[in-house]
């Protein structure tokens, strides 16, 4: 790696992002013999990557499709998905030797470390001859016959210029819009950016249920759009969980959700039975669900007598609401709780084949500053690695 003095240098190919994206598409260029420079804004690459997955990297999803993604136009990432697959991926980490396994859903996950998957690509990287400079802030691009792209320390200049910065989650990790900036200098239209994969709030007479901060159950979480059967995590400021995030990038302002706090196969039926009996429904709850979770439910939403004792209209009313509790998040915890940034730069811009601007011969956007977003659970991961390659091909 470098850091430090001025310098003007000439490179076939300049990728601006040294996350997943970038690296796959700098390592791409390299192995066809293009004279690449990685450049990194921060003191080192795969800032992200490394806290990904609680530290284990969930580096890919065996089962992702364009299904799993969201964009305006959702068939653009068909092409670069086929083109290079969770398989390849999955091929690259076994021919380094990193232990891997499948945590659920199709989920692929280091058994170690996300350092492992940052070194692989490093060693790529090195093998392709890729200059990786750390501690370049580009603070101006420019195109006439080629690309000028100028920093503190001086500028370089480039034939292709593939831009890979990522969106606007974790800026304590260096997020910026920088991307989207870009874009726009050169005519190119962004979408509606959004937080995603987000923890939602809760107003403040849903505050008995704030109050149970780190309880967790089984839900299934849906609108009219999606629906996502995973755990909901309660927090002191509303709800998270993978059932929220997953709902959270399908989700709007002032909407409501619907929540099945009863999705396993036969918890229903164990409380339809139970009305036969002199229980509280608070007690046959308890036993599906955390108890003190049950016990504000129970407060809130259902008359306090045995359910022998419910008429007909109460029990189906209390069945309906625990089949599709609604919930009405006041928002989100925005960009700084954020996995992933809604939105980006407009794919009807770019070829899906070889992510090159069609105004701007060249220029490439890859990866999470693309209207191309994924699902939780490696999907974000595979997007990085295919666009990143299909970049990479032909820069």
């Amino acid at each position: 790696m470098w850091c430090g003095q001025n310098m003007q240098e000439h490179f076939d190919v300049i990728v601006i992002g040294g996350g997943a994206a970038g690296m796959m598409c700098a390592i791409t260029a390299g192995q066809r013999g293009r004279r690449v420079a990685l450049l990194e804004h921060n003191d080192r690459v795969g800032k992200k990557i490394g806290i990904s997955g609680g530290g284990r990297c969930n580096f890919t999803n065996l089962g992702a499709t364009a299904v799993n993604y969201l964009s305006e136009r959702p068939d653009f990432c068909k092409s670069a998905l086929a083109r290079f697959t969770p398989w390849d991926f999955v091929a690259l980490v076994e021919r380094h030797g990193i232990a891997y396994h499948e945590k659920k859903l199709g989920q692929q996950f280091c058994d170690g470390s996300s350092r492992e998957i940052i070194d692989l690509l490093l060693a790529e990287c090195a093998a392709a001859q890729v200059q990786v400079r750390c501690g370049i802030r580009v603070q101006q691009v420019e195109k006439t016959t080629s690309f000028r792209v100028v920093h503190g320390a001086g500028e370089f200049t480039c034939d292709a210029l593939v831009v890979a910065t990522g969106g606007l989650s974790f800026a304590k990790l260096g997020a910026t819009d920088f991307g989207y900036r870009l874009a726009r200098q050169f005519g190119l239209r962004v979408t509606e950016l959004r937080p995603g994969l987000v923890p939602l709030t809760l107003g403040e007479g849903e505050q008995a249920f704030r109050n149970l901060s780190g309880v967790a159950l089984p839900v299934t979480a849906r609108n009219a759009r999606a629906s996502f059967e995973e755990a909901l995590l309660l927090t002191h400021r509303g709800v998270s969980g993978p059932a929220v995030l997953q709902i959270s990038s399908f989700w709007r302002e002032g909407e409501s959700l619907a929540v099945d706090l009863l999705p396993e196969p036969g918890a229903a039926h164990k409380v339809e039975q139970a009305r036969r009996t002199g229980r509280e429904l608070v007690d046959v709850l308890g036993e599906l669900m955390p108890r003190r979770f049950a016990e504000v439910w129970c407060a809130r939403h259902a008359p306090r007598k045995t359910l022998v004792h419910y008429t007909k209209q109460e029990f189906e009313a209390v069945m309906e609401s625990l089949r599709a509790w609604p919930m009405r998040p006041t928002g989100t915890e925005g960009y700084p709780k954020a996995e992933v940034t809604l939105g980006g730069v407009d794919t009807a811009e770019l070829s899906s084949k070889t992510m090159e601007a069609r105004k701007v011969p060249g220029l490439y956007f890859i990866g999470e500053v693309v209207d191309v977003t994924g699902w939780l659970g490696g999907y974000n991961f595979q997007w990085a690695w295919a666009s990143g390659r299909a970049a990479g091909g032909a820069a």
